[in-house]
């Protein structure tokens, strides 16, 4: 299927390594001249040096952390016009509600309410006058089933989501649609970090923590970072213009809510 985006400009956060780097793949691969972004120089630029080897796309590496003004500002000065923007960022600390503090959850929102926030505000508009705009926002599974380990994570990417549904009811009249990836179990680094915490806690073995991991999805295995990436280029893609204000659930049919 042709999605339609070729030739076509897209910020993608955190795209270095992860989910990020996932959805940056397959935007390039669909065409999508791609804005990535990671806070490791070095990191970035092998980054954007293999996407160009892979895609005959425009690919412009921004060093910055999106927490801070500054950073978001460099991201939005490389590409003022985009048509689509993909939020991400590293996840919270993870913990109980009592493991975690206040400055746990302070950042928590910094990394995953300001911070995309702030980059919705500085393009949405632009979007709109032009008429076609795709937001996607990397959320996670603990939005709607929140976890006692993820506090700080759930309470962010939910306050998140609250505003960008309100928010596409007013932007979908204009082809400018906003929905959220729900990842769960999606084998990127993060889920080593956890399963390295998850040994710790349970005084078992990485391995031990890993085949727990795959166990707990009813698809019985890890997600794999290219079936994120599908996901997000088709809700970027031309074809997806009627579909605004989702939560893509992106966790091997694990969810066990109906709505």
């Amino acid at each position: 299927m042709d999605l339609g985006i070729a030739g076509k400009w897209a910020i993608v956060c955190a795209s270095s390594q992860g989910l990020g780097r996932a959805c940056a793949e397959a935007l390039a691969a669909e065409g999508v001249n791609v804005v990535i972004n990671g806070r490791d120089s070095e990191k970035l630029g092998k980054a954007a040096a293999e996407l160009r080897g892979a895609h005959s796309v425009e690919v412009v590496p921004v060093a910055a952390d999106l927490t801070a003004a500054e950073g978001r500002a460099a991201l939005v000065a490389a590409c003022p016009e985009p048509d689509i923007l993909v939020t991400n960022n590293a996840g919270p600390k993870p913990g109980t509600f009592t493991e975690v503090g206040e400055g746990d959850f302070a950042h928590a929102l910094a990394l995953h309410f300001y911070a995309p926030l702030a980059l919705v505000r500085a393009v949405v508009d632009g979007m709109r006058e032009r008429r076609f705009g795709r937001i996607v926002n990397i959320t996670s599974a603990m939005v709607t089933s929140p976890n006692p380990l993820m506090a700080a994570s759930s309470g962010a990417r939910t306050g998140l989501t609250a505003v960008m549904k309100g928010l596409q009811r007013q932007t979908v009249r204009d082809n400018v649609t906003i929905n959220q990836l729900l990842p769960e179990r999606i084998d990127s680094g993060r889920q080593q970090q956890m399963a390295r915490l998850e040994a710790e806690r349970y005084g078992i073995s990485f391995e031990e923590a890993r085949r727990r991991q795959a166990a707990s999805i009813a698809a019985g295995r890890h997600g794999r970072p290219e079936e994120f990436g599908a996901a997000c280029a088709f809700l970027c893609s031309t074809h997806a213009g009627f579909i605004s204000g989702d939560n893509l659930h992106l966790d091997g049919g694990s969810y066990v809510g109906l709505v």
